[in-house]
């Protein structure tokens, strides 16, 4: 930890001198290019400035992949919550636009692709009419607020956040300083037991716990993957509910007001000013800000469960008498605009509402008992069934090839064919006590959160050897990540295996976990106990584990 508090700050000239993205802010604002999308779409695909097709990411709109003049719509759910109408309004739009496809991501986003810019007007129009946004949903914003999928629900939650959740998520899209920060800032409020939104890697975590008998959150702060991850670090105050939304802005405002923060793209997010100052000096200079000391917390508050199943799959009883939310896998966030349709459908029978979670599942709530049979029946029907492996349906896949312009690999295909082969080759008993999460990315971004998965994989080249020496698609294997009560970083422990080869590394792995665990040793145990050369050897076939 490096003590700033002394450091000077830099003039604005230096900052716009260094960094394009803000003397891009600085020209123009980002929050004005929508007023300006009929002369866009006037001028043609081709003559449009590539800073206005920056400043189109302020409102979740970018290039699909290859960049010919299709778009990307990534539409918030704060909390990841939609009504049936909304479902529905979201399925017809992808059924109209974007060829019956959408995407939910693990901000609780829903996303279209093939977008042309003459649909745009119109599409924005049908956003606004079902009371959702693009707003923030990429560039220098609060991004989507994320929350437990089933609070208000969950028997063991101490309190409902959501409201607290919705009012803050209406405070950051409605203020232009907010759309103007030094990077992105990912926030989470959740009383979740489970954790299951990941509060040590957000930029801000509200966390919920109780002093005294009171309701309130511990903060967390700086947490962040990409290419140089970091876990959130406590600061160790209380915050009743009241007091949230002035410390959210306290910290925010805090950051973006310095500009050393600014200079370089890399080096901008809130993460880094943690390495900067560290929890207390940080803790210093909100207070500051705030003008009054914050509450401590005598005791941090800590997950009920430490890895595994944190997506509330499966039957459940709400808080509420007679009423269950039930938790369906989704391969790799991926569905149709016409199974949406069907479902706001469904929902509508009983008032219930749908819910996407951070694996890029989706539950369905307030569903009565006796309605709980044909639900699932009728769920089926559509193509959702509770009847998969653990593995298959905590494991996560970011949007990858064909779409990403950063991405090396088609992830979603990658992952099918890897799950395919393990659940072949294991069978379905052995897959039933696999309860682990395989996340996959394609590119260093860490959409899909590899660093934090039991088994990360990251999308890669390998130049073949021989007389053209072109590039193939491979992955490096990344070990002893995790959440919750054994949170940590993985390590990259294994390079550029070739995707043809990558399914073969990850069952000798699997294969010497289940042979070698050691009582309910959890699979990131079983990495730490092995040094990165005998893992490295179990994988490429070197050490042959005992039959699993």
């Amino acid at each position: 930890m490096t003590d700033k508090r002394f450091h000077i700050d830099p003039t604005w000239d230096t900052v716009l001198n260094r960094n394009c993205i803000e003397r891009l802010k600085q020209e123009k604002s980002p929050e004005e290019i929508l007023q300006e999308l009929p002369r866009l779409i006037s001028c043609g695909y081709e003559d449009i400035p590539e800073e206005d097709i920056v400043r189109m990411h302020w409102w979740g709109i970018f290039h699909d992949k290859p960049k010919i003049g299709n778009f990307c719509m990534r539409i918030k759910s704060p909390g990841g919550i939609l009504q049936p109408w909304q479902l529905r309004g979201l399925g017809g739009l992808s059924i109209r636009y974007g060829q019956n496809y959408l995407e939910f991501t693990t901000r609780q986003n829903v996303q279209l692709h093939w977008l042309r810019l003459s649909m745009l007007p119109k599409i924005f129009d049908r956003v606004q009419e079902l009371e959702l946004t693009t707003k923030g949903g990429c560039g220098d914003t609060v991004r989507n607020i994320t929350g437990c999928p089933v609070a208000g629900l969950h028997p063991d939650e101490l309190f409902d956040p959501t409201p607290l959740l919705l009012q803050a998520a209406r405070l950051f899209d409605d203020i232009p300083e907010y759309s103007n920060l030094p990077r992105k800032h990912k926030i989470t409020i959740s009383a979740c037991p489970q954790w299951c939104t990941a509060p040590e890697i957000h930029g801000q975590a509200l966390i919920a716990t109780q002093k005294d008998g009171r309701n309130g959150f511990a903060l967390w702060i700086g947490g962040g993957l990409a290419s140089t991850p970091r876990l959130a670090k406590p600061l160790g105050v209380f915050i009743e509910p009241q007091d949230a939304i002035p410390v959210l802005r306290a910290v925010i405002d805090e950051w973006s007001s310095q500009k050393r923060y600014r200079l370089s793209r890399v080096k901008s997010r809130i993460k880094f000013m943690m390495d900067d100052y560290g929890p207390q000096a940080f803790r210093e200079l909100i207070e500051a800000r705030l003008g009054r000391k914050l509450e401590d917390l005598p005791e941090e508050p800590q997950p009920h469960r430490s890895q595994g199943n944190l997506s509330h799959l499966g039957i459940h009883r709400q808080k509420q008498p007679g009423l269950y939310f039930v938790g369906f896998p989704v391969f790799a966030g991926s569905v149709k605009g016409e199974q949406l349709m069907s479902i706001a459908d469904l929902l509508e029978s009983f008032a219930g509402d749908f819910r996407i979670t951070r694996q890029q599942n989706f539950i369905l709530t307030g569903i009565p008992e006796k309605e709980l049979n044909r639900v699932l029946a009728e769920m089926a029907e559509l193509g959702f069934t509770l009847v998969t492996s653990p593995l298959r349906a905590n494991s996560i896949a970011c949007t990858g090839n064909p779409h990403c312009n950063y991405a090396l690999v088609n992830t979603k295909e990658g992952l099918q064919t890897l799950l395919d082969h393990l659940e072949k080759v294991f069978g379905p008993t052995i897959m039933q006590r696999l309860r682990l999460g395989i996340y996959l990315d394609g590119c260093p971004h860490a959409c899909a959160h590899h660093w934090v998965g039991d088994i990360g994989l990251q999308g890669t080249s390998l130049r073949q050897s021989g007389s053209d020496g072109g590039k193939v698609e491979a992955y490096d294997i990344y070990l002893r990540g995790g959440l919750g009560r054994q949170a940590a970083i993985a390590r990259p422990v294994i390079r550029r295996v070739p995707a043809t080869e990558i399914h073969f590394y990850v069952e000798r792995l699997i294969r010497a976990y289940l042979a070698e665990q050691q009582d309910d040793e959890s699979i990131q145990s079983f990495f730490n106990r092995h040094s990165n050369e005998e893992l490295i050897a179990i994988a490429a076939g070197e050490v042959t584990a005992s039959p699993a």
